[in-house]
């Protein structure tokens, strides 16, 4: 082997055990905090709050999105729930975008990988957008694509629903219930982990860094645009797609393609927009897209102006 193939690959491995150490404590801490938050916090309560008429039931949406850290397969279930109960609106779409776009594994992961700069950034183009969107959504009527059976359909649920148990006495505390559901979460979500890792480790020590900017440097301004496009079908989860954002920027990929990136992957799936096909309508559907691609794409831009 060549030397230069040797230090490559010594790079590679140091950034993966790096990178997968940090991930992995942080996203276990993170779980686990969630958790008690969550425990404390009803989803009852929550279709109370949201159905206030007023301007606060949009902050509240996009807090509650914040301290939920909901995949699509559990956010969607839920917000069958929201729209059964008839919450707002215009709250119930921003906690649909806030939910996966706020996740405080993100914004714990940005900070860490990148910078608390960027970090609060992203944090407040989303909070603004998702509230912004929710606003003008329900100002423009389009509570009139729901489909009318969402409101009549039984809540579904992603797992089984527990039954009550018949050993009160063996029962574990709430604390270790806690411990249980973030370890077997951590353990669901660690191959997304490892595969995102080791593509940024390995994009850091191989690939080209002449390749990257060439296709997604400082001064090409149709990367931004591109970047948000693919971040949606190129769905992975944030311990995945930061990692390997971080690897892209290493080799050279403009920070603005990335916050692009970021916001699409995490803002929209292709799983999430079909099961979203049961609930809206088309109409609804492309205003969801729009939302999440347009602010992809400024948050892009605007990042390449104010840093």
């Amino acid at each position: 082997m060549s030397t230069e193939f040797i230090s490559m690959a010594n790079e590679t491995l140091n950034m993966f055990m790096f990178l997968a150490i940090e991930l992995t404590i942080l996203y276990i801490v993170i779980s686990y905090a969630i958790g008690v938050l969550q425990e404390y916090v009803p989803k009852e309560k929550v279709q109370t709050l949201l159905a206030s008429q007023n301007g606060r039931g949009y902050v509240i949406a996009a807090v509650l999105g914040a301290i939920t850290p909901f995949c699509s397969c559990s956010t969607i279930p839920f917000l069958k729930g929201l729209l059964k109960a008839r919450a707002g609106f215009g709250p119930t779409i921003v906690f649909l975008l806030s939910s996966p776009l706020l996740n405080p594994l993100i914004i714990g992961i940005l900070a860490v990988t990148f910078s608390i700069q960027l970090a609060v950034f992203y944090f407040v183009i989303a909070m603004v957008v998702s509230i912004s969107a929710g606003v003008l959504l329900e100002k423009l009527g389009f509570e009139k694509y729901v489909r009318p059976e969402t409101y009549a359909e039984q809540e579904k649920s992603c797992t089984p629903s527990n039954k009550s148990s018949e050993k009160p006495s063996t029962e574990p505390n709430r604390w270790i219930k806690i411990w249980r559901s973030t370890w077997k979460d951590f353990k669901k979500t660690l191959p997304y982990l490892l595969v995102g890792v080791s593509i940024g480790s390995i994009i850091y020590g191989f690939v080209p860094t002449e390749l990257i900017v060439k296709y997604a440097g400082e001064n090409k301004w149709y990367a931004i645009p591109i970047a948000a496009v693919i971040g949606i079908p190129l769905y992975i989860r944030a311990s995945a797609i930061i990692p390997l954002s971080a690897g892209l920027v290493k080799k050279g990929m403009a920070m603005g393609s990335v916050m692009a990136l970021i916001i699409g992957s995490a803002g929209a799936s292709l799983t999430e927009v079909i099961l979203l096909r049961s609930i809206f309508e088309k109409q609804m559907i492309a205003a969801f897209l729009t939302v999440v691609l347009g602010m992809a794409m400024a948050a892009g831009y605007l990042y390449s102006v104010v840093f």
